[in-house]
């Protein structure tokens, strides 16, 4: 079974979203193998976000993941990073399409619901950051 990497961002969190995101998942097919309820401090916040540390937008990032708490999981099913990341939609709200995750709560790029690794590598990497 393959697995990935999806975190309900702060702003999901403060919206009540977490139990729609996670029925999301799971009517999709997916087993949440993991799960938990947690507040990034400074250094977590830049060691995720740590391939954007050259960004313009990296300490806007930094601010918003800490800003409260997000909801962390490993999400297990067939093709993981490719099917969360369908599921999740396009980072931007305005392009993600109906019936996504973020195509459906999202209203902007900064405030985008929820976070899917990338990758197989990312997925395993994040992973290891949150579930140690």
């Amino acid at each position: 079974m393959d697995r990935t990497f999806v975190m309900v961002k702060p702003d999901g969190v403060a919206r009540g979203l977490i139990g729609k995101i996670v029925t999301r998942f799971e009517e999709k097919g997916f087993t949440i193998a993991a799960a938990k309820l947690m507040q990034l401090n400074q250094l977590e916040a830049e060691r995720h976000y740590d391939h954007l540390r050259a960004k313009a937008f990296f300490g806007e990032l930094v601010a918003f993941i800490t800003s409260g708490p997000v909801f962390a999981m490993i999400v297990e099913g067939k093709d993981a990073v490719k099917n969360a990341r369908a599921l999740i939609g396009a980072t931007n709200p305005l392009e993600a399409a109906l019936g996504t995750i973020r195509g459906d709560y999202a209203m902007d790029v900064a405030s985008n619901i929820v976070h899917g690794s990338d990758n197989d590598e990312n997925a395993e990497r994040e992973i290891g950051m949150y579930f140690r």
